[in-house]
């Protein structure tokens, strides 16, 4: 019992990490229609930023709103430098970009940060919980971490569903001819969503350092687990994103703990070819209408 109660925990955990990171790759495509793979990479190095803040003597919370700057800065000068001057025609131009940038931003980590693991502090106690006669594998740090995604969570419905920003970034990212008829700065849009997503991105990256170890690869296993879960539930659902993620956790960890921690990759491939084979458009994915 006290086994599977450990690893529905250290799912949910780790769920609702791939969440955070598939949040933004759902961000970017609400706001953008384009899958970025260089969303890791961009998270590792606003990550490196907190981390130099916080070893030069301020507190977690001063190198986490650093990070969250960075992100936004860095999000808009990808977007606004290289991703606008893309032949966007092919949907699988951009795409093939991002991976390139995923290589770029790696190299440029490595060599102005070094390849040597560093520790990254956690805000909260890593120290699991006693109730009654049972020992719990939740930290303090796993709560904060189940907040920080429910938070991220209710700011992008609240954006997409009730501001006009939001309807306005989908509509630039829908039809950008159109939206410029109607007078909107689609430029501005694409660039404040790439901008958005990798602020949400950096969310992830600091939640996944937090109490661990960083170096530049650090998050490289959560491109492939959280693109699934963003898959699972729907890359157009920031709900389905935050769903597919704790399935994904969940799912992992019970195959890690019941099976082995080699097969896990595996599992996320199998879970990926079933979702494409079965709801290829995910299980939050909205229902399409068609005029005959």
């Amino acid at each position: 019992m006290q086994q599977l109660l450990t690893i529905v925990i250290n799912g949910i955990t780790n769920g609702m990490i791939y969440a955070a990171f598939a949040l933004a790759l759902v961000l970017i495509w609400r706001s953008t229609r384009i899958v970025n793979f260089a969303q890791a990479p961009m998270a590792m190095i606003t990550t490196y930023v907190a981390l130099t803040v916080i070893d030069a003597g301020y507190s977690y919370w001063i190198g986490f709103g650093v990070a969250l700057l960075s992100g936004l800065i860095l999000g808009a000068l990808v977007e606004r430098l290289i991703i606008r001057y893309v032949d966007s025609a092919s949907h699988i131009n951009p795409v093939i970009l991002t991976l390139g940038l995923f290589i770029v931003i790696h190299a440029v980590a490595a060599l102005v940060f070094g390849n040597q693991f560093r520790s990254f502090p956690a805000p909260f106690g890593l120290d699991g919980q006693r109730i009654g006669s049972v020992d719990v594998a939740l930290t303090g740090n796993d709560v904060y971490t189940v907040v920080a995604v429910l938070v991220v969570l209710a700011a992008l419905v609240a954006l997409f569903r009730f501001t006009d920003l939001g309807l306005t970034m989908r509509a630039s990212a829908f039809s950008q001819e159109v939206s410029r008829l109607l007078g909107v700065r689609v430029g501005r849009m694409l660039t404040l969503g790439w901008a958005l997503a990798a602020a949400v991105g950096s969310v992830a990256g600091l939640l996944i350092a937090g109490g661990s170890l960083v170096h530049p690869g650090y998050m490289d296993s959560v491109v492939v687990f959280g693109f699934v879960a963003a898959v699972l539930g729907g890359l157009d659902s920031p709900v389905g994103a935050v769903v597919g993620g704790l399935l994904m956790g969940v799912g992992l960890s019970a195959v890690s703990g019941y099976v082995g921690q080699d097969l896990v990759s595996f599992a996320a491939l199998v879970i990926l070819i079933v979702v494409l084979l079965v709801r290829p458009n995910g299980l939050f994915a909205a229902a399409s209408a068609r005029r005959v």
